[in-house]
């Protein structure tokens, strides 16, 4: 399908969040979209897939003027669009979340329908059961289950936006593999994403957008630099990486067993210092979500015990936790961090501790005004959170953190997020732990897990390795270790002991 889209505008509010776009993308081919956050990708694909209407501008399918009001339309159309936080309905088995959008009547074919579920999830290499519920996935299983979705509707024009954030390694490479094979059999296929490895790999052109405008295009063989200077306008300096000094014991996790829907995990041991960053890696399921919610007191252990700063927390609630210090940044940031509906002024509001009866608006204007501006985030303080892009409610998400905290767990804290973000984000973070604050994330980004951890705990099939320095690991190897090579050592270590 031949797609043209012309003179695309639209604003919010104040913010032009696109001016004028107009872009071709030839049938059969995979169209890459980068830009930096809150540049306009997903306001310009939003509009392209029916769920948000342009002020001004045209969209043309194979030549004919095409009228997309609504998602229905553009389904009609043959487009759909995964968006970076799936749109399914967690109280829902995963077969009936399938079953929306395709026609069928009051009597779905549940067994037809079950029996091509199968097949595109063995296609994408994705374990997923039918019968689960949605609310059991992680992040990266829910984009698997909508990619799917998607394929069984009859897409023919497919956008992508952020799909390989919260996949592991082997699926991205699966998922690649089938976006090219959909692509060579007639498929148009929009690739929505900062990662730039990604779109130089997948690619057969890029369009560059900045500030809502389309800045640039580019085709193979192509310069990083000359997209990052598209992307920003200028280049971006990476921070070396900077050993923490050992500090006291903040978390101490002593032969900790855990039980998730899917997944048991045993004898967890390490002592997380002040100031130190862990990393968290594995597969998608492989324990590590179970494990960071232990360490915020979401999940009760099986066996084993919590102490932060010596004091037993083991079995105590998320609120206890929060008491003494530690603070849990979901990766589902609209759903379990934020509060969809109300303001950026709102949410500063509830984050503070309460001071009488009434709230002091003129106090909470001026405390919106100082975060928005100390933490960069292009909002407004009347902005709904909804409106802020993926990089901008990440930074709300820390903006909202008391002050001090001894712990901060963060479920993939650049997801979605361009290189500038990924750096300011992580400057933040820094900046606590020079304070002595600790932080242990998760992350599918091999590069940031050695980038930014000092030490690296490795989960697989519900095995969990004991704590190693990020220095003495590569891609190579960390990646060996998620793919369940090289255990032999820590099992002979243990032995041994």
């Amino acid at each position: 399908m031949l797609i043209e889209l012309r003179n695309i505008s639209k604003t919010f509010d104040t913010v032009q969040a696109n001016s004028g776009i107009s872009l071709v993308v030839p049938p059969a081919s995979i169209q890459g979209i980068l830009g930096e956050n809150g540049a306009g990708k997903s306001t310009l694909m939003k509009i392209f897939s029916g769920f948000t209407l342009p002020d001004s501008g045209d969209i043309l399918l194979d030549g004919e003027r095409a009228v997309i009001h609504s998602p229905a339309d553009a389904i009609r159309h043959g487009i759909g669009m995964l968006h970076q936080d799936p749109l399914d309905f967690p109280p829902m088995r995963l077969l009936d979340d399938f079953l929306l959008g395709r026609e069928g009547g009051l009597f779905p074919d549940r067994r037809g329908a079950a029996r091509a579920f199968r097949e595109l999830a063995e296609r994408f290499g994705f374990v997923l059961d039918p019968e689960a519920w949605v609310d059991s996935l992680t992040v990266g299983e829910r984009q698997q289950l909508e990619i799917m979705r998607l394929l069984w509707i009859g897409s023919h024009v497919l956008i992508l936006d952020e799909p390989t954030t919260g996949i592991s390694l082997p699926q991205k490479e699966k998922l690649f593999a089938t976006l090219k094979s959909l692509a060579s059999d007639g498929m148009t296929i929009l690739f929505v994403s900062h990662k730039l490895e990604d779109v130089e790999f997948l690619c057969d052109s890029v369009a560059i957008l900045r500030q809502g405008r389309l800045v640039g295009t580019a085709k193979p063989p192509y310069l990083t630099k000359d997209l990052v200077g598209m992307m920003f306008g200028r280049e971006i300096a990476f921070p070396e990486r900077k050993k923490s000094p050992p500090g006291a014991s903040v978390l101490s996790v002593n032969g900790v067993s855990l039980e998730g829907a899917r997944i048991r995990i045993r004898g967890v041991n390490i002592q997380v210092r002040a100031g130190e960053v862990i990393g968290l890696a594995g597969m998608e399921g492989s324990g590590q979500s179970i494990f960071l919610g232990a360490c915020a007191g979401l999940t009760r252990p099986v066996s084993g015990a919590f102490c932060l700063d010596e004091r037993d927390m083991t079995g105590r609630s998320h609120h206890d936790f929060k008491r003494e210090g530690v603070a849990y940044l979901p990766a589902a940031r609209l759903e379990r961090g934020l509060v969809p509906g109300l303001s950026l002024s709102e949410h500063f509001v509830l984050s503070e501790k309460k001071k009488g009866f009434f709230i002091d608006r003129r106090r909470a204007k001026k405390l919106s005004q100082d975060r928005i501006a100390a933490y960069n985030i292009k909002g407004e303080p009347d902005s709904p959170i909804e409106s802020l892009s993926g990089g901008n409610q990440q930074r709300m998400l820390l903006a909202l953190l008391r002050d001090p905290l001894s712990l901060v767990l963060v479920e993939h804290p650049t997801r979605g997020l361009d290189i500038e973000s990924t750096v300011y984000i992580w400057g933040k973070l820094k900046e606590r732990c020079a304070g002595g604050t600790s932080i242990v994330f998760i992350s599918s980004d091999l590069d940031e897990i050695l980038q930014y951890s000092d030490r690296v705990l490795v989960f697989f099939a519900g095995r969990v390795s004991p704590p190693i320095k990020a220095e003495e690991l590569s891609v190579e190897s960390l990646g060996l270790l998620i793919g369940g090579k090289g255990w032999e050592d820590f099992e002979r270590g243990e032995a041994d002991a």
